[in-house]
């Protein structure tokens, strides 16, 4: 069963964002949408410099989430943390996802910052199985095992923790523009990921500050429904069409 995101107006309050993982391709979608919606965005990457200063409300903050004195910086005075990790496929173990994330939730801790939005992908959790013949049985054991071992590791500790917590586990992701078309799928039964726009998981992501509909859920974002817009932004000032929306 899938539940389609209504289309509703959500006010939306500005807050201080720290967007983990900035600089990849969801990372500077979510950067977009965060700043498009009126919030101030700590954008908190190894090469951070490489995001255009384009914005007032961007700060770019260099720095390495295998780091902990690193990460209380960035997460100190901060609402909400949105966290977007990403790395190259290997063979060789992988632990950026849960060492990088057990520095994250114990800053946040430190810190009283409570509200944790962060993206995993499709085969973490009861995910795995949903990607398709390929994927499931080519691209993800052969390609992606050593990765999704830790985001699994990373999904468990965010779930033990005290935080108010999403994980969100997006389909085959594409450069397409936002439309707010698409579905956040709660029970798996039946269903088979499809494509999704970053931008569009970018406007969830953002969306999810002020929805707690999703609040300790693992929803699975993908494919569109015909002729349906499940998401209706509220920018803060001037109303900015969803498909006009800048790119970093």
């Amino acid at each position: 069963m899938s539940l389609p995101l209504a289309a509703r107006r959500v006010e939306v309050f500005p807050m201080r964002l720290l967007i983990v993982g900035a600089t990849g391709g969801t990372g500077r979608a979510a950067t977009t949408r965060a700043l498009l919606d009126g919030h101030s965005v700590t954008a908190f990457a190894r090469r951070a410099g490489a995001l255009p200063a384009t914005d007032g409300r961007l700060h770019r903050l260099a720095g390495n989430i295998l780091d902990r004195p690193a990460v209380d910086d960035a997460v100190r005075d901060q609402d909400a943390v949105i966290c977007v990790l990403g790395a190259r496929p290997t063979l060789r173990t992988v632990t950026l996802f849960s060492k990088g994330t057990a520095n994250l939730i114990a800053s946040m801790a430190e810190f009283g910052v409570r509200r944790l939005v962060c993206v995993t992908g499709i085969g973490c959790g009861d995910s795995r199985g949903h990607g398709g013949f390929l994927y499931d049985r080519i691209v993800l054991p052969s390609l992606l095992r050593t990765i999704y071992d830790d985001k699994n590791r990373q999904e468990a500790l965010i779930r033990a923790s005290d935080l108010e917590w999403t994980i969100v586990r997006p389909g085959f992701l594409t450069d397409g523009p936002a439309t707010g078309n698409f579905r956040a799928i709660i029970d798996l039964d039946g269903e088979t990921a499809g494509l999704i726009s970053r931008a569009d998981v970018a406007m969830f992501l953002v969306r999810q500050l002020v929805d707690s509909r999703y609040l300790h859920e693992t929803p699975l974002l993908t494919r569109p429904v015909r002729d349906r817009r499940l998401i209706e932004p509220t920018p803060v000032g001037p109303a900015v069409p969803i498909a006009a929306a800048p790119s970093l």
